[in-house]
């Protein structure tokens, strides 16, 4: 039984899918104007987790992810430079080419830190018509009103609006020290945002109201509810999603429709560093090609993340990255000397999948990893084979690891399976020195040899 922590209710609640074992899942994606950082990383790595133990419970998961390439302001308050015409003014390209190079940056992430690829990629300047629709249906219910600069929503008129973020609204009316300019709310926010008369956009379309272009978070309600249907089952993102963007979403949704639109909303927490948000604005960002540049495999960042509960703030240090590749490695060489998969053992695979349906518990589903490898009355195929079975879900990518380890193995030339053969010859002699020196030449040559109990193993460094 699947048990998620829901922001909206502050609550763990048992997972209902709406409709039988289909799951609609929506993820908020990257806004494409620069590389995402591993904060960033991390909230994509516990959607990924979040899938893997949807579907290893059985569910068949509709993954929707949305692109943003217009429309995300540098204050997310509706105020400041769209980031897409700042990313393009920054590199001197257009805002067309920062969205093709980033977004594709984004997707060797994914495929780096093996994330599953959404069912359905979504970019919100080919969604235009459907945000335009949702401003017309909201502007109809009565919750926008019209302004020189754009079409706002009337959060007021809203009376739920704030309530996933659980808002003192007006508390944030009274103490509002901003300029509103022509909001009639300091809450309100943009549905559709006018171009600058004194300047052209790259991207900006024709609308009833007026040439510009849609809000930030217009797209997502848009989106989601064009391929997952006006009620689905879970929207996911950033914790710092929560006061802004998704209390947004759900004010637009609702207005629209009618009803309520999600009934699951999760959040994952901040990566920080030297104990402070980690952000572009900040400048205090590490991204993954960085860590690459390193030398640190991209898993082993995905070790660290997975160690820790997607609820809890992580604070990353290299020290605490370098244990995760000390971990991981030492998880690779066990398979090597395990060697062939049997069966899985059940007891200890359930044990792990309760631990997971305890709202993506991984700290204690590693723990439980890590106990199942020092266990002496389990043969070591079944160990391997439940450390496989574990890792669809934990995707570490064990299982890729392990094809290449033992194709690596086949190919070792026969020069080399000779010195190897030699050096087998003179331990079991006791020629201990020439048993080093013949290890010595293997080394020289690229290879490695790793004495175990059932003889030596060969690997290339």
């Amino acid at each position: 039984m699947l048990h998620l922590y829901n922001t909206l209710s502050r609550n763990k609640e048992e997972f209902k899918p709406i409709k039988g074992k289909k799951v609609g899942l929506y993820t908020c994606g990257p806004t494409v104007y620069n590389f995402a950082h591993i904060g960033n990383l991390r909230t994509y790595i516990f959607e990924d987790l979040l899938r893997r133990t949807l579907e290893k419970n059985g569910y068949v998961v509709n993954h929707v992810m949305n692109i943003t390439d217009v429309g995300h302001l540098t204050d997310d308050a509706d105020a400041g430079e769209d980031k897409m015409e700042a990313g393009a003014k920054r590199e001197k390209k257009t805002v067309w080419e920062i969205a093709d190079e980033y977004t594709k940056a984004f997707q060797d992430n994914m495929a780096d830190l093996n994330l599953h690829t959404p069912d359905i990629w979504c970019k919100a300047t080919d969604h235009i018509q459907e945000q335009i629709d949702l401003v017309k249906q909201i502007e109809t219910n009565g919750y926008a009103y019209v302004t020189s600069d754009g079409v706002y929503f009337d959060s007021v008129k809203f009376k739920d609006y704030g309530k996933m973020a659980k808002l003192d609204i007006a508390g944030l009316q009274e103490g509002a020290r901003i300029d509103k300019g022509e909001k009639k709310n300091s809450t309100d926010f943009a549905l559709w945002k006018f171009s600058p008369k004194d300047e052209q956009r790259q991207m900006e379309w024709d609308s009833p109201w007026g040439k510009g272009f849609p809000g930030w978070h217009l797209e997502c309600s848009a989106m989601s509810m064009k391929y997952l249907g006006d009620h689905f089952d879970i929207h996911c993102g950033g914790i710092d999603h929560i006061p802004v963007h998704h209390t947004n979403e759900i004010a637009q949704n609702e207005a629209a429709v009618g009803k309520k639109t999600v009934n699951y909303w999760l959040h994952g927490e901040f990566l920080l560093t030297n104990d402070d948000r980690m952000g572009k604005s900040k400048g205090n960002f590490l991204t993954l090609q960085a860590l690459k540049e390193k030398g640190y495999d991209p898993l082993a960042y995905r070790y660290f993340a997975v160690s820790s509960h997607y609820r809890s703030k992580l604070n990353f240090t290299f020290e605490a990255l370098d244990g995760a590749v000390t971990a991981l490695n030492k998880l690779r060489h066990l398979m090597t000397i395990w060697d062939e998969s049997t069966e899985q053992d059940e007891a200890i695979m359930e044990k792990f999948m309760m631990t997971m349906n305890d709202d993506l518990d991984t700290p204690k589903a590693v723990a439980i990893m890590w106990d199942m490898t020092k266990l002496e009355n389990i043969d070591p195929g079944k160990k391997l084979a439940t450390l496989l079975e574990m890792d669809l879900v934990l995707g570490l990518g064990l299982q890729s690891w392990f094809d290449i380890e033992e194709t690596q193995q086949a190919e070792v030339p026969p020069d080399i399976t000779e010195l190897v053969q030699a050096r087998e010859t003179a331990r079991a002699a006791k020629e201990w020195n020439l048993a080093d020196e013949l290890r010595e030449k293997i080394s020289q040559q690229g290879y490695e040899i790793e004495d175990t109990t059932d003889g030596s193993r060969i690997y290339k460094a």
